[in-house]
């Protein structure tokens, strides 16, 4: 009965979302009520404290304003100021002078910059910006969207200079550097598939791999290798940043080498010579945002550190063991986003006038994606603080037993199926893995390592069948779509046809298969590798 009750809420929501067709904010506002109800119930399962559970709701919305939606804002934000300026015209034209061919520009965009941008900021980031990039190109929203879902799955991990697994690290007393390698020698082989989906969901199926075959084994290559490599020499906090840099030259390069003339996937764009000056203004919002994100990052301690300290720690939560939540003003993501969208703005001749009424229309735009995210993350407050997460991931330890290592992907995608976050995934099962390889092998430190990096493995996966990631695909898409459709005056019916496609429901279902595919694939790695890794 207490499993069940725990399960009511991700039930809800999957049934909700996939078959019945609720919008996504209403949904996962049912969601958090449902949760908060089980949470309070005078039943011997929960029976919380209602003032407490509140304390929890309200320390979800902190959490989901400041940083999430701060830093999702900010990427859309500076995506919709491209486009205003018209800077957008000018990187359409350098992308598809790298190739017109559609396959090429979407491991580009989905796949190496999309790593990039993991790799950098992370929070949402990873599938907002592409996925808009790519509906401004005139790829259908749909596979867009599901296209930079699948391909966040792997760098999750290592996102935002690789955070997740340097907290797992620290909540578990593990070494950082021998829990990324792990983490990579698991996501070896998804590393290297994963650019072949993102192709196959662009080209219709995987008979769009035809003509670059080659181009899409490289780029995967291009992460599974350098990955693995950085987390056995250095450690996992360059162990997405440096391969996306890689994946995005080895892309360019191969589409010189094996150059593709297939007129089903050409992306019709002006053909004309682009100057440097003039390539460099129309990309610096984001040469910006490279470059800010670093020095403000924890790889430059001189300005990291006092700019950390600039926060504020406020009691929330009021239930046992409750820790202040703290908010970081400078030194976050979101901030240096908005920086350089204002500078890089600024850069581009739009005034301030202009600047901030773009701001506007975002904020406008995103109206119900904020609720859809902060329904979301209180859901996950509430189900974590009553106890109901930890019941779920305890109830499958006991149900698998030996074959546990097999399911322990499970355990870290529900975590951030739930939060949207590969970070708060592992703060929630991290600990409940290792306890786990206690209870298998008391005293083998490489199990412990071996199952606290599948959890995280799992998590990016769950990410991709995350709510929160699908609600932050629409919000990015959704205006890229409109402002796509007004300027090439796109037919009514064809136009309601392009909207219709990006409903949470029609996600939802897709992105499923390749959920499923994924998280077994990730099971079976898990499980042999067990074996193989773990003395």
């Amino acid at each position: 009965m207490t499993v069940f009750l725990a399960v009511l809420p991700l039930l809800w929501l999957i049934i909700a979302l996939s078959i019945l067709k609720v919008p996504a904010w209403k949904a996962c506002m049912a969601a958090a009520l449902i949760s908060f109800i089980v949470a309070v119930l005078p039943l011997e399962a929960y029976n919380k404290v209602p003032g407490i559970m509140l304390s929890g709701a309200v320390e979800g919305v902190a959490l989901a304003v400041w940083p999430i939606l701060l830093v999702i804002t900010a990427a859309i934000f500076t995506y919709n100021l491209v486009v205003h300026t018209k800077a957008m015209e000018t990187i359409k034209t350098i992308l598809t002078s790298v190739s017109p061919d559609m396959r090429v520009l979407s491991l580009l965009l989905a796949w190496g910059f999309g790593a990039f941008m993991e790799g950098m900021a992370g929070f949402g980031t990873a599938v907002a910006i592409p996925a808009a990039m790519m509906v401004g190109l005139g790829f259908h929203p749909l596979k867009s969207i599901l296209a930079c879902l699948v391909a966040n799955s792997v760098p999750t991990t290592f996102g935002s200079i690789a955070i997740p697994t340097t907290t797992l690290a620290m909540l578990t007393g593990l070494d950082s550097a021998a829990l990324g390698q792990f983490i990579s020698i698991q996501l070896f082989i998804l590393n290297i598939v994963t650019p072949f989906f993102v192709v196959a969901i662009m080209g219709g199926g995987f008979k769009a791999l035809k003509g670059v075959f080659l181009t899409t084994l490289i780029s995967g290559l291009a992460l599974a290798v350098p990955e693995l490599a950085i987390n056995m020499a250095a450690g996992p906090e360059l162990s997405v940043i440096v391969p996306s840099l890689i994946i995005m030259g080895a892309v360019a390069i191969c589409a010189k080498i094996f150059k593709t003339d297939n007129p089903k996937y050409k992306v019709e764009a002006d053909v004309r010579q682009v100057s440097s000056h003039e390539a460099i203004i129309a990309a610096m919002p984001f040469i910006l945002i490279f470059v800010l994100l670093i020095i403000t990052s924890k790889l430059v301690p001189a300005i990291n550190v006092p700019l950390s300290s600039i926060k504020t720690s406020v009691p929330i939560y009021m239930g046992a063991g409750a820790k202040p939540y703290t908010f970081v003003w400078i030194a976050t993501p979101g901030i240096m986003i908005f920086l350089s969208a204002f500078i890089g703005g600024a850069i581009q001749k739009a005034g301030f006038g202009e600047m901030l009424g773009v701001l506007g229309n975002t904020f406008k735009g995103l109206k119900f994606t904020y609720i859809t995210i902060i329904s979301v993350v209180v859901t996950a407050k509430l189900m974590t603080y009553s106890g109901m997460t930890a019941n779920i991931a305890d109830a499958l330890v006991v149900a698998t037993g030996s074959l546990y290592p097999a399911f322990a992907p499970l355990v870290g995608a529900l975590g951030a199926f739930i939060t949207g976050s590969g970070t708060n995934a592992n703060v929630l099962f991290g600990p409940l893995q290792t306890a786990a390889a206690g209870q298998m092998e008391a005293g083998n430190n490489s199990l412990a390592l071996w199952l606290a990096a599948t959890n995280s493995a799992g998590a990016g996966i769950g990410k991709m069948f995350s709510p929160q990631s699908i609600a932050i695909g629409i919000g990015a898409v959704a205006p890229a779509l409109e402002a796509y459709l007004s300027t090439n005056n796109v037919e009514k019916a064809k136009a309601d046809e392009l909207r219709l496609s990006i409903e949470p429901s029609s996600i939802m279902r897709n992105v499923a298969v390749y959920f499923i595919l994924f998280i077994v694939a990730a099971g079976v790695m898990a499980y042999i590798g067990k074996g193989i890794f773990v003395g």
